[in-house]
């Protein structure tokens, strides 16, 4: 089988192909251009990605130099990065005019375009914010309790298990309307 052949260098084909879409699409490269920059034919870089040839270990080094990555991480299989943050703790941010707190469970990794936040709100002052960067989209999937969210102007009453999403490029508001209202919000940068 194709999947368990391996280079001479050990390491799995299989490997190496994942490898090598994920790196190139992290980097925002076509075929063509890693191609181009690793001096590598395009169709010796297809067949890598397909899972099928022998790199030689120059080959692999010129495509991780243009990648902008350790060696390893085209060889070597990813290790799944387990993140636990308990509740109460982590980087907390309380607004100056409401009772609400942000904490940041997950910030944007290079080349990702999203934050995620667990959002505790009493009610009382509703949270207004202010647009943010052009192209930001929220999404809200309430947890506890009942909020109005969204845009200032059309807010959405939500309860719990309910979602919403809303452009964050323009005033928006999050107003919790019972107590210990609880949330996930995912801020995503398009």
């Amino acid at each position: 089988m194709a999947g368990q052949d391996r280079t001479r260098s050990g390491a799995p084909l299989d490997v190496i192909a994942a490898s090598l879409r994920r790196e190139r699409t992290r980097a925002g490269l076509s075929l063509t251009e890693l191609a181009r920059r690793a001096k590598i034919s395009k169709s010796t870089l297809s067949q890598l990605e397909a899972g099928v040839g022998n790199p030689s270990v120059e080959t692999l080094w010129a495509l991780s130099v243009v990648l902008n990555v350790p060696f390893s991480r085209l060889v070597e299989p990813p290790r799944p990065a387990v993140q636990v943050i308990r509740a109460g703790e982590g980087p907390a941010v309380a607004a100056e005019r409401a009772d609400y707190v942000a904490t940041l469970l997950a910030s944007c990794p290079p080349n990702a375009r999203r934050d995620l936040y667990f959002i505790a709100a009493e009610p009382g002052k509703p949270r207004e914010s202010e647009p943010h960067m052009p192209g930001v989209v929220e999404h809200v999937v309430l947890c506890h309790g009942r909020a109005l969210v969204g845009l200032t102007e059309e807010p959405v009453e939500l309860g719990p298990g309910d979602y919403v999403a809303y452009p964050g490029d323009v005033s928006h508001v999050f107003q919790a309307l019972e107590p210990r209202t609880r949330a996930v919000l995912v801020s995503e940068h398009i």
